[in-house]
């Protein structure tokens, strides 16, 4: 991975061993780097453990294991400073049902010394949010531009984004990708983006980490991801030829053949006839998840 942290600059995020147990599930000493200047896509089905994570790096739910570094800092080193580098948009709403736009700008004031109301209003307007309307009658899409809008505002180093894109149409979709772009265009600023709806991720994403069952699956850039496997193709007569399933993963069967995915390497030692594709991000995702049906691709 080309990470900056190679290089002596500190990363924006550092996740180490991150632990935390449920009754029926756990979250397994998950790790990662998100480095100055990216976008890291953290990916996998419902259930993986991609909300789980989050709430450990927002300090919105306790750990029991690991620690999470922010800009080389610890939140116990300064709860206020940390809080404040932090953007979080989710497809739930953390305000009150009961304000207007005009409360929350107050409030966000109140909490965040570098929110500017100007940037604030500059959105909510540009986007067209009813003013005189409580947060009650906003719709989803309207609920997450509100909080697109309250994490722009201020002057953060992480944009974490939860689900964010649920529920919005496909014009606003393209211009949150465009501003994600714009966000990090300065090399100081980065953006985690966990979502089980890969098609956002194929445009912007620089990383990938996929987590399944509380661990990480497998981390990597975007371009290495899809450079390490091939998707393969072919009869079922394929399969019987010595060898060639173990170096198979996720194979499906169908009326016309089988698919599955291979690691590049050991492409060549596929018999002839086999049909070979460069994958997607989706693809890989599907192929390598034992829940491959719970994803949106």
């Amino acid at each position: 991975m080309d990470n900056r942290e190679f290089l002596g600059e500190t990363p924006v995020l550092e996740v180490r061993n991150l632990s935390k147990q449920y009754r029926g599930f756990m979250l397994d000493k998950v790790s990662f780097t998100l480095p100055k200047g990216y976008i890291m896509g953290y990916v996998g089905p419902n259930g993986a453990g991609k909300s789980t994570t989050l709430g450990l790096i927002t300090q919105t739910r306790r750990m029991e294991g690991g620690e999470v570094l922010l800009g080389g800092k610890r939140y116990e080193e300064d709860p206020v400073l940390y809080k404040e580098k932090i953007g979080y948009v989710s497809s739930i709403s953390y305000f009150p049902p009961n304000m207007k736009i005009k409360d929350a700008a107050l409030l966000l004031k109140q909490f965040y010394p570098t929110f500017s109301k100007e940037k604030f209003y500059h959105l909510t307007r540009g986007w067209n949010l009813p003013e005189k309307k409580k947060f009650f009658a906003f719709s989803t899409g309207m609920m997450v531009k509100l909080m697109f809008a309250a994490a722009l505002s201020r002057e953060t180093r992480l944009l974490i984004l939860d689900e964010a894109t649920n529920g919005l149409d496909v014009l606003f979709r393209e211009e949150i990708l465009n501003l994600l772009q714009h966000y990090i265009e300065d090399g100081e600023r980065s953006v985690l983006f966990a979502t089980h709806i890969i098609d956002d991720l194929e445009q912007i994403a620089d990383y990938i980490v996929m987590v399944e069952d509380g661990r990480v699956l497998l981390q990597d850039t975007k371009e290495e991801l899809t450079e390490n496997y091939i998707l393969v193709k072919g009869d079922e007569t394929l399969l019987a030829a010595e060898g060639t399933a173990r170096y198979l993963l996720g194979v499906r069967h169908s009326a016309y053949g089988f698919s599955a995915l291979i690691h590049s390497d050991n492409a060549p030692l596929l018999p002839a006839g086999t049909v070979m594709e460069k994958p997607t991000i989706s693809q890989i995702m599907s192929y390598l998840m034992k829940g491959h049906d719970k994803l949106e691709i």
